[in-house]
């Protein structure tokens, strides 16, 4: 009995995760997080300064350029999960091609 082919595997984990980091992204809280939550809570949210990333095109889980929140938040998602997993592929492969040390 042969299994299923590692590159179908591959491909379906990657659907997968781009289906999620999209669509589930849609069903998010637009509560504040529990940092925010606790300095609104306690009074100093005022006192809260913007990151130095704030002006980037993926800021507060949002693409810029999209004016509708839920697709702006799915696009966002997308992006991420892709950049995430050609990192982690890319970690993989470059590992993967390293020729064990002897010793």
């Amino acid at each position: 009995m042969r299994g299923v082919p590692t590159r179908i595997v591959l491909v379906g984990l990657l659907l997968v995760a781009l289906l999620l980091a999209g669509v589930v992204s849609f069903y998010a809280s637009g509560s504040p997080d529990g940092l925010e939550r606790v300095a609104e809570d306690h009074g100093f949210i005022d006192t809260a300064d913007e990151h130095a990333t704030a002006g980037s095109p993926l800021a507060d889980y949002q693409a810029s350029g999209i004016e509708d929140s839920r697709l702006s938040g799915g696009a966002a998602g997308v992006a991420g999960a892709l950049v995430v997993l050609v990192l982690a592929g890319g970690l993989t492969f470059v590992l993967r091609r390293r020729k064990p040390s002897r010793g």
